[in-house]
């Protein structure tokens, strides 16, 4: 997933200012976003259905709220947007009872390869398998981190604005989530280093 935003800071302003009125805009908004708030609910809830669910509520919260958002720079958007998927999912473990912390990697389905060989897929997948393992052995906050750094491609300055955190803590932790990682991956992976 890409660290950078998915579309440059005066394009996505130009989209938001017509967005409210403008299909088109919205659209384009939309299909910027997708892919990386897809990515970051189906990691936090781990069923399809219900991350589908969850990311249509998303967007249909940011259809609502859009006239009343303020450009703040960039990332403001994509920070607003992504703390509004955040509390979908906070909500959406509050409504079924469970604790938010069971981020449920493990659920998640691996996307397929483009046609590898059969070791191949077969060794991609283990190596995946092994490393939601290790994530959802993180402390909660560091899970979190992790996530919206690596699956929804957000700066720490971004991440700090979801979390209601300074930059500073959010680097702390995401240095230790990815050194807690590092440390685990040779003893999760049998051999070899920290390349998932």
């Amino acid at each position: 997933m890409s660290k950078h935003p998915p579309l440059d800071a005066h394009r996505e302003q130009t989209l938001l200012a017509a967005a409210v009125r403008d299909d088109d805009a919205f659209r384009q908004l939309y299909d910027a976003y997708l892919p990386p708030i897809y990515a970051y609910v189906g990691y936090r809830v781990g069923s399809r259905d219900d991350a589908e669910d969850i990311v249509a509520e998303t967007f249909a919260r940011m259809a609502r709220g859009l006239g009343r958002f303020r450009w703040r720079g960039p990332g403001s958007f994509s920070a607003w947007l992504f703390r509004i998927a955040h509390n979908e999912v906070a909500g959406y473990y509050r409504r079924r009872a469970r604790a938010a912390p069971d981020v449920g990697l493990n659920a998640v389905e691996d996307a397929p390869d483009a046609r590898p060989l059969p070791e191949q897929a077969a060794e991609s997948t283990e190596r995946r398998r092994r490393m939601r393992q290790l994530v959802a052995a993180l402390p909660p906050r560091r899970q979190e981190v992790v996530l919206l750094k690596f699956f929804g491609g957000l700066s720490n300055h971004e991440i700090a604005a979801i979390l209601g955190l300074n930059e500073r803590t959010v680097a702390s932790h995401l240095c230790r989530a990815l050194d807690d990682l590092e440390r685990r991956w040779p003893e999760a992976a049998g051999e070899g280093g920290f390349i998932p």
